[in-house]
């Protein structure tokens, strides 16, 4: 029987900035770390304790946000000059500059493959242009104030953009159509992005809430007011089972979706704590401030063995086994309902909007399929499944590392796809048409 997960322990905090941080963001390989800052500059945290940071100068006015690309070869930076630029995260610091909006650039983000870039700007407008040339695509324009954040989903086919508007919309990225508009935050959006599943999205906001939507059925299933301030980002953990929180009250708040309720509350930060995110691989954090600093957590809660963890705290889950959504219930369900549509139940500290979510097909995703119990809703049915449950938790680690698996394999194919592709375009280059081999009939 494993011991209880620990507590979220700092790590390591960077000091070179000279004005607030704005965004930071882990290079995949875990060898490097980016922040952005209003002194306009772009800094590079090398997580090697002998390394030094880079800084690369650039921009001519504030950096609102860093990302970098799901290969870890480039930075992207928006900034207050209108511009977002494109680097190299060498020692060279080498870029790329293009002016993106006509406004402040307050946001930017790469599609899962590489291949797209999606800009926020204060001319309320999103775009999405190719990375390869920063190549123009498209805008989408029916915000009517500055839109602060925009995000692909984790399949590419969808776009969340939130604004000072008081409105987020999801977009479709190939009709380049509103599918809709959730209205009913009391305060301005200052960040948004998807879960990892793709089915909810979760907003922070000025009137210092944090809201969970499911883009399914289009409404709210977690409201938390664990804030005592403006909420400034959030991060999802990989698993979908965790959501971190920066606020302008000096804390980080990590908040277990599973049950609905607040996990830990971490002071770090002297003032507010400007922005958060969690390591591609979930096992550290990272968050900056308006005391200049960056700070790099280890994760601890999330154990390398997750099911060990579930078990641990008590929670089995049905159906496909890991945990990708998860909705709140004020009174519990008819002792017939079956377990696979069950609700938790969050504690009183946490205002939790409830909403059922029930499995449509036999065709529905993971995100539909499995539902946290209570420990005291298993009582009577646990020794029946009991079996059910290990075996699942079984599959479900099989399932993770065949996930990882295919993910590093189609990223060994395309960069093998971009080098056979520079080696044919190199010879046809050199070799005239004589030589090429090819004969006319």
């Amino acid at each position: 029987m494993p011991g209880p997960p620990e507590d979220p322990s700092l790590e390591r905090h960077f000091k070179g900035h000279r004005d607030t941080i704005t965004s930071v963001d882990f290079n995949p390989n875990m060898k490097q770390l980016a922040s952005g800052s209003m002194d306009s500059c772009l800094m590079i945290w090398n997580l090697k304790p002998q390394m030094r940071a880079y800084r690369f100068i650039g921009h001519k006015d504030a950096i609102m946000s860093v990302a970098f690309s799901p290969s870890g070869h480039l930075i992207a930076s928006a900034s207050r000059d209108k511009t977002v630029r494109l680097w190299v995260p060498s020692i060279k610091g080498e870029s790329t500059v293009f002016k993106a909006h006509t406004g402040t650039v307050r946001s930017v983000s790469f599609s899962s493959d590489g291949q797209s870039l999606i800009t926020a700007s204060d001319d309320k407008t999103v775009k999405v242009w190719t990375v390869h040339r920063q190549k123009f695509l498209f805008s989408l324009n029916q915000h009517i104030n500055w839109v602060r954040c925009a995000k692909f989903s984790p399949d590419g086919r969808l776009i969340v953009s939130a604004s000072d508007d008081k409105t987020i919309k999801i977009w479709d990225k190939t009709s380049r159509e509103c599918i809709h508009s959730f209205c009913e935050h009391g305060g301005f959006v200052n960040f948004v992005d998807f879960h990892p599943s793709g089915t909810c999205i979760a907003a922070a906001a000025t009137d210092n809430t944090v809201k969970v939507w499911d883009i399914r059925m289009n409404k709210l299933i977690q409201h938390y007011q664990v804030h005592s301030a403006v909420v400034n980002a959030l991060s999802f953990h990989p698993s979908g089972n965790y959501l971190i929180t920066s606020s302008s009250d000096s804390t980080l708040k990590v908040l277990d979706l599973l049950e609905g309720q607040l996990l830990y509350t971490l002071h770090g930060h002297q003032g507010a704590a400007t922005c958060v995110t969690f390591s591609r691989e979930g096992d550290f954090f990272a968050s900056g401030g308006s005391d200049e600093q960056v700070m790099v957590w280890k994760t601890n809660f999330d154990s390398a063995n997750y099911t060990d963890v579930l078990r641990f705290q008590q929670r089995d889950s049905f159906g496909n086994g890991t945990d990708y959504s998860s909705s709140c219930s004020s009174k519990p369900p008819p002792p017939h309902q079956n377990f696979t549509k069950q609700q938790i139940f969050p504690p009183a500290e946490v205002a939790c909007t409830n909403v059922p979510v029930t499995m449509e097909d036999n065709n529905t995703s993971l995100a539909d399929q499995a539902l946290p119990i209570s420990p005291y809703q298993l009582q009577g049915v646990a020794g029946n499944l009991q079996t059910v449950a290990h075996t699942l938790e079984h599959i479900v680690g099989q399932i993770d590392v065949l996930t990882q698996t295919v993910a590093i394999i189609e990223q060994r194919l395309s960069l093998t796809e971009d080098k056979l592709k520079e080696c044919l375009d190199k010879q046809q280059v050199s070799l005239p048409m004589s030589h090429t081999g090819i004969k006319k009939s």
